[in-house]
């Protein structure tokens, strides 16, 4: 599986520019690479992330987390979230599932990864935590 060059631009965009709060990725099966479905602007909230997963398909997914430490320090963390819902066609999870990790090292600058298969798996305080 490829990664789309447009991938991996709008990744740097996310991770250095910071115009991205979060890059959903989408494998285009057709042209066998990971192709960017959806991007959200810096304003945009963890909420309209979770939205912009569909409820029943796989997703990659980067996500941008800022937050303040206990010192009061200004930090943010890149998240990479592989989403593959319990509803979602197993044809698909396999393909995710094995293309992640290829997908996942053209990616560099990950902080953390999560693999959620539901909405709680990836709760904001989950993400939170892991910042932490």
């Amino acid at each position: 599986m490829g990664v789309a060059d447009h991938s991996k631009t709008t990744f740097m965009e996310l991770q250095r520019k910071k115009v991205h709060r979060y890059v959903i990725f989408k494998i285009d099966e057709k042209k066998k690479e990971v192709i960017v479905e959806k991007t959200g602007g810096p304003a945009e909230s963890y909420d309209d992330f979770t939205s912009s997963l569909p409820e029943n398909d796989c997703r990659y997914a980067v996500y941008d987390f800022d937050y303040v430490t206990s010192e009061n320090c200004q930090k943010s963390k890149i998240f990479f979230i592989a989403w593959s819902p319990a509803t979602s066609k197993i044809r698909a999870k396999m393909l995710y599932a094995t293309s992640k990790d290829r997908f996942r090292r053209v990616l560099d600058g990950i902080h953390y990864e999560i693999q959620a298969t539901d909405p709680t798996e990836m709760d904001l305080e989950v993400i939170r935590d892991r910042a932490n």
